[in-house]
């Protein structure tokens, strides 16, 4: 069986799994997660990252307090790491935390902060 290829990089997106968001919006406060820990990654990083291939892996958690300690964890590491607050405009009240990007880094890194969670 031939082997698929193996990812040195990944980012994480972490959303909470206690709120009541669609599958559209737990969509797009996905991709704002990925953005935002992006533009907050070093150049190099972001170019090691964007050569391999992109990966991305969507985990859960189950509220607020834990995508604060994740941050906090992230950031400790030395890992760029991004909360988004949504703005209120459509399912939930404004400046709710909805979801936490970590990375692009090291998948071996990374692991250590999210390797509990489960995918989503």
């Amino acid at each position: 069986m031939e082997k698929g290829p193996i990812f040195e990089w990944k980012q994480c997106l972490i959303l909470r799994s206690d709120l009541k968001m669609s599958c559209g919006k737990m969509c797009a406060q996905t991709a704002h997660a990925a953005l935002l820990s992006f533009e907050k990654t070093d150049i190099a990083t972001r170019k090691k990252w964007l050569a391999e291939g992109q990966k991305k892996v969507v985990l859960k958690a189950s509220g607020e307090r834990d995508l604060f300690e994740l941050k906090s964890i992230a950031e400790e590491a030395g890992i760029a790491a991004v909360l988004v607050q949504d703005a209120g405009l459509t399912e939930i009240p404004p400046g709710t935390v909805t979801a936490l990007g970590i990375g692009p880094a090291k998948s071996e890194d990374i692991d250590h902060i999210t390797g509990s969670l489960s995918l989503l």
